[in-house]
């Protein structure tokens, strides 16, 4: 067997056994295939797909590519909770430290940007002093001691999906259902928790587009984490415009500190509450009123324990002004009266991207103060001369450059509804309607 067969095995739209799809993995784990035939390989399966057992079978070889964490030293039931990957998407930062501080632990690997989606590691490490990268132990003692951790893999930790998420974002595969399943699973199933919550981004600003291929990543999801004996339940919510306002590693980090604080964007906000009383739920934990450690600073003072250890600056929480910030402000005006009805995603991404807040290859550095801020959205009122959006560039002509692309990503109509958040919530007995 090669890595030869199989490329042609996929590209004819065969289906690999376990035996090769364990060949696979292992061989790019260890480096012995090269990148050009794992990235023939990953866009032979991104047009041909795999069916339900080849991504199962690619899950567990891919989580039993490298160490296992185990959390059963930790008592109660930990819990981990995954995007799928969008824009302006700093809910993890929200949702996770307001977990914590109603006392269930969380234990999450996290990943860079990829693609237009921004990354959790890449906002983390907006925060001056910020560690991603723990070893396993310091993991394991961090989340029993402080309660949260969030981390990138470590090398030993699911080698393969290392190998293959650095691959996707450079070779225009990011957007296939097994791939995005086998990638998030794996480093689920890893990372040791019990219960899992997914939120699968669909929408222009997505990986998924539409709502039905969003559900059957959301089921396909839940049905590797069911099969693997972890509680999983997805949501599947509404990418077609930004989450929040901010767009870029350091400005959303200081919007999801806005949110902790109560004076956040209100959809952030509901959406964070929603996805963190899903957590406690199943975590088979009553934590009170999840509002209530927002107004009370219990979240906030989570997060700046978080940060502290693992040894970032936590004034950044009281001092925001400490991030990483663009010297270059810049706005961009709407040209008529009227109401926003469309806020498309993906462009506002992409201009963010060229301002260096994304990368387009898997070692390009990313630009942590760049991005843009929307100061309207869909259903908003707009006149004419009034900001869309600011830009936060590091210079002038970066700024300049974005702008008519920002300034396009808008529609201005006489009227429009704005757009639900919530479309789907996915269990392993079947898909409830959010959005009528």
């Amino acid at each position: 067997m090669t890595a030869l067969d199989l490329i042609r095995e996929k590209r004819d739209g065969g289906t690999h056994s376990d035996e090769a799809i364990e060949f696979l993995v292992g061989h790019a784990s260890d480096g012995t295939i090269p990148d050009y035939q794992l990235a023939a390989w990953l866009m032979a399966v991104r047009l041909r797909g795999m069916s339900n057992a080849e991504t199962t079978a690619l899950t567990l070889a891919m989580a039993a590519s490298g160490r296992q964490l185990d959390l059963s030293s930790i008592p109660g039931r930990k819990v981990d909770k995954h995007s799928t990957g969008g824009v302006g998407d700093k809910a993890t930062l929200v949702v996770a430290p307001l977990v914590a501080a109603a006392g269930v632990p969380v234990a999450k690997l996290s990943g860079r940007a990829l693609g237009h989606s921004g990354g959790t590691l890449d906002k983390l490490e907006a925060i001056p002093g910020f560690q991603v990268d723990l070893s396993t132990d310091r993991f394991v003692e961090q989340v029993r001691r402080v309660g949260i951790a969030i981390a990138g893999q470590t090398a030993d930790m699911v080698p393969a999906d290392r190998v293959f998420y650095a691959l996707r974002d450079a070779t225009a595969t990011v957007d296939s259902v097994p791939l995005v399943a086998s990638s998030v699973m794996s480093k689920k199933l890893a990372a040791g928790a019990d219960a899992i919550l997914l939120d699968v981004k669909c929408g222009s600003g997505a990986f998924i587009r539409t709502i039905a291929d969003a559900e059957d990543l959301a089921r396909a999801l839940v049905a590797l984490g069911t099969s693997a004996k972890r509680e999983t339940i997805a949501y599947i919510t509404d990418m077609e415009q930004p989450l929040g306002r901010a767009v870029g590693n350091a400005l959303e980090v200081n919007e999801a500190i806005e949110t902790l604080v109560g004076h956040g964007p209100p959809e952030l906000e509901m959406l964070s509450l929603r996805l963190a009383e899903e957590l406690l739920q199943l975590a088979r934990h009553s934590g009170g009123n999840l509002k209530g450690h927002i107004l009370d600073g219990s979240a906030l003072r989570k997060f700046a324990q978080l940060i502290e250890a693992q040894g970032g600056d936590p004034k950044v929480t009281q001092d925001p002004s400490l991030l990483p910030a663009a010297p270059v402000q810049r706005p961009v005006m709407g040209v008529k009266a009227g109401i926003v009805s469309r806020a498309d995603a993906l462009e506002i991404a992409l201009a963010g991207k060229s301002l260096g807040a994304g990368r387009d290859r898997k070692d390009a550095p990313i630009d942590l103060a760049v991005g843009v801020v929307l100061q309207k959205k869909i259903g908003d009122r707009v006149e004419a001369g009034e900001p869309l959006a600011i830009i936060h560039a590091r210079t002038e002509a970066a700024a300049a450059s974005v702008s008519n692309r920002v300034a396009a990503a808008f529609t201005i109509s006489a009227e429009a509804a704005p757009r639900p958040l919530l479309l789907r919530r996915v269990t392993a007995s079947g898909i409830e309607r959010l959005d009528t």
